[in-house]
């Protein structure tokens, strides 16, 4: 009977070990993906979520060999595909790509079906978009100064246009009248474009929306910009100073993009993604695509920096709820 060398058994015997005490989480990232990955994006296609979901599924199936699909899951602002990949398998096939929205409808929506903090392992944040306080041309106020000084001269009189209640552009509102100390008047709309239209036909006076979509309305002088809402310029914007430097010192709201899986996902299966995805994020041609929108790519450093970056969202848009909610009652 051949046996094997003492020493090479002894090799073998020491493998099998080390084998069985890999835990399940990393063999089965050793293995992953072994079959197509799914990003679903809630909200209909052409948006900013979409476009950086469709460039990160691009990369992923590069650089992982393997189909990455997107596909646009709309309804009831964005509530119907977030809950299916809450319901989803939590093993890194089903993905979530979102914008701030996803956790602030929560907070502002009864009954929204889940949770963003507890049905959810963070993958990592993708990047930060601008947004800008824009007018109709009718509004004679052409600074943010003069803007928040009528407006607590004329308490309610100034309306403003959102997607709807807990929208990016209505926290952004509240959070500039929570701070400035006044009353506007809140019009939404069934989507973002349907907004942005009526802000141009003069239908409503003012806006936060994403650069990227109303920086074209103001280089065509169809809109005028007042400031931007995070801490410094943007780069599409560059003449248009920030809400705080032009009236209302320490504003800041950012909108995010961001990567999510269902909650339960192995924490190893997570990592592979968050490292896959960054790298996707980094690449130069990926920026100079997003660059051109207005957007900022901003990976985050590790999944766990981005869930602390939504449990401060969650906090933030609580407590505007909470300010807010007697008045809406």
């Amino acid at each position: 009977m051949n046996k094997f060398p003492r020493g090479l058994a002894a090799f073998s015997g020491a493998l099998a070990i080390a084998a069985s005490c890999l835990s399940p989480s990393a063999q089965a990232a050793g293995d992953f993906p072994d079959k197509p990955i799914r990003i679903i994006v809630p909200v209909a296609a052409g948006g900013t979520v979409d476009l950086v979901a469709r460039l990160v599924a691009k990369g992923l199936s590069e650089d992982l060999r393997q189909s990455v699909i997107v596909e646009n899951k709309p309804g009831a602002s964005g509530l119907l595909g977030t809950r299916e990949v809450a319901r989803a398998a939590p093993d890194g096939y089903t993905l979530l790509a979102v914008a701030n929205t996803f956790v602030s409808a929560p907070q502002f929506v009864p009954d929204a079906g889940y949770d963003p903090i507890a049905d959810f392992a963070p993958v990592t944040q993708t990047c930060q978009i601008p947004m800008v306080l824009v007018a109709h041309p009718s509004v004679p106020q052409r600074t943010v100064k003069a803007l928040i000084e009528r407006a607590r001269a004329h308490p309610g009189e100034i309306s403003f246009a959102s997607s709807g209640v807990g929208s990016t552009g209505y926290i952004a509102a509240e959070l500039f009248s929570k701070q400035a100390g006044v009353k506007m008047l809140s019009v939404s709309y069934k989507g973002n474009s349907q907004a942005l239209t009526d802000l141009v036909g003069g239908q409503v006076m003012i806006m936060f929306d994403q650069v990227s979509t109303s920086g074209v309305y103001v280089k065509a002088g169809k809109l005028n910009a007042l400031g931007v809402t995070t801490a410094t310029r943007s780069k599409l914007l560059p003449d248009v100073p920030t809400i705080a430097e032009a009236g209302l010192p320490g504003y800041e709201d950012d909108t995010f993009n961001a990567i999510l899986a269902p909650a339960g996902t192995p924490p190893a299966i997570v990592a592979k993604l968050h490292n896959a995805i960054a790298a996707v994020l980094r690449r130069p041609e990926t920026a100079a695509v997003l660059v051109k929108q207005g957007i900022e790519v901003k990976p985050s450093a590790s999944p766990e920096e981005f869930g602390a970056v939504l449990k401060r969202a969650v906090e933030k848009y609580r407590a505007i709820d909470q300010e807010t909610a007697p008045s809406r009652s």
